[in-house]
């Protein structure tokens, strides 16, 4: 059969799916997960591992408006109420997952190298999940408004984690001296790089709305914009999601028609969004759940603590309300896309004892957060009263 026969199978499955975890109140984004693991290799086998390879292209263009979606929150106005706030928060539960992973996994005698990798993998949640659930509960609110701005900043701060963290690691296991120019400065300069580029397409884009005035020009405009920012980021090895977020950011604080143009392309993207959770669900294996072990249990708990703990923290000391403070740690469970990328990238940077190591718990960790993260979010939502049902 052809890859699209495969993509209409997905796209049911998905649907289907959600008509059953709606009997017992679960978050769609749950339901097109499950709906993967049934239709994948490792259960029904309808999408092998072959046709999920051919699939590919669907994940990295749904990652890109993922990303370029949660770039609307960095609108300045926004930013003037709560921006402070959020990247201190950011700061301190990225922080805090990173430190609590790295120190209990090193005061428990596990290898320095994994556990330094390990921890800055740790600092990365899944924006896609969350930005599902408060699009299908439209979730409003100081817990909402804060959350997704931090989830975005969460991102940028793993990316940076990462790069910082694999030098050194690598340094460790080749007994290599420590360069501050290839360990910090590096990864700092792929950062900014991406941004940049991201703001200049997001500038040209805002330009495009001068000439081209029609709703269905604009959005083709957009799409295109996102499509060449995935493209861009592959080519010259940049951060598609950090491209793709600045594409957003800067393209609504210089458009007084983007407001208005991605309420469009939130309805095109639902399918897309969809597909990806599906294929990200086909692509978990659950028999790499026994082969975690200790270390692996180790990490979902540690990461979870320091997120909770340093977002409370992070909120207190900005003085947020009680729903912000108590939930937000709850709301960032959710890890998939970024750290299984990160993990891969882990697996050809690292001697393949090292990377298979990490990936089998990346990939065992996101099995867990994928199913309970987003029914953490939901409840965390729920309980600060900015959603219903």
């Amino acid at each position: 059969m052809s890859t699209i026969f495969y993509i209409g199978i997905a796209m049911v499955a998905g649907l289907i799916a959600t008509r059953l975890t709606k009997l017992v109140r679960l978050p769609n984004v749950t339901a097109y997960l499950l709906a993967g693991i049934l239709i994948g290799p490792y259960v029904l086998n309808l999408l092998g591992e072959g046709t999920l390879d051919t699939l590919g292209i669907i994940t990295e263009v749904a990652l890109g408006f993922i990303a370029f979606s949660i770039g609307d929150e960095f609108k300045l106005s926004s930013l003037k109420t709560i921006g402070g706030s959020a990247l201190i928060i950011t700061l301190f539960e990225s922080t805090g997952a990173v430190l609590f992973v790295m120190t209990i996994t090193l005061l428990m005698g596990f290898d320095p190298a994994i556990c330094i990798v390990l921890g800055a993998l740790s600092a990365s949640t899944a924006p896609a999940a969350t930005l599902l659930i408060v699009r299908q509960y439209r979730a409003s609110g100081p817990l909402t408004s804060m959350l997704l701005p931090v989830v975005a900043a969460d991102d940028a701060t793993g990316l940076i984690a990462y790069s910082v963290c694999i030098s050194i690691a690598t340094g460790i296991i080749h007994n290599q001296a420590f360069s501050f120019y290839t360990t910090i400065m590096l990864p700092l300069i792929h950062v900014l790089i991406s941004l940049a580029a991201g703001a200049f397409i997001g500038l040209l884009l805002a330009l495009t709305h001068r000439f081209f005035r029609s709703r269905g020009n604009r959005l083709s405009f957009i799409l295109a914009a996102v499509f060449i920012g995935c493209a861009a980021a592959k080519y010259f090895e940049l951060s598609s999601l950090l491209l793709c977020m600045a594409i957003g950011a800067f393209y609504v604080n210089l458009s007084d028609e983007a407001e208005k143009m991605l309420g469009f392309v939130d309805d095109w993207t639902y399918a897309l969004f969809m597909l990806f959770f599906v294929i990200s669900g086909a692509e978990l294996n659950f028999e790499t759940l026994p082969k975690v072990g200790l270390i692996g249990i180790v990490y979902v708990i540690a990461r979870f603590a320091g997120k909770y703990f340093g977002a409370f923290l992070g909120g207190t000391l900005t003085k947020q309300p009680p729903v912000v403070r108590k939930n937000i740690g709850w709301a960032l469970m959710p890890q998939a896309g970024v750290a299984i990328g990160m993990a891969t990238m882990a697996l050809s940077q690292l001697p393949p004892e090292y990377g298979r190591q990490i990936q089998t718990v990346i990939l065992g960790a996101t099995f867990i957060y994928e199913i309970a993260g987003p029914i953490s979010a939901k409840t965390a939502l729920k309980r600060a009263g900015e959603i219903e049902g």
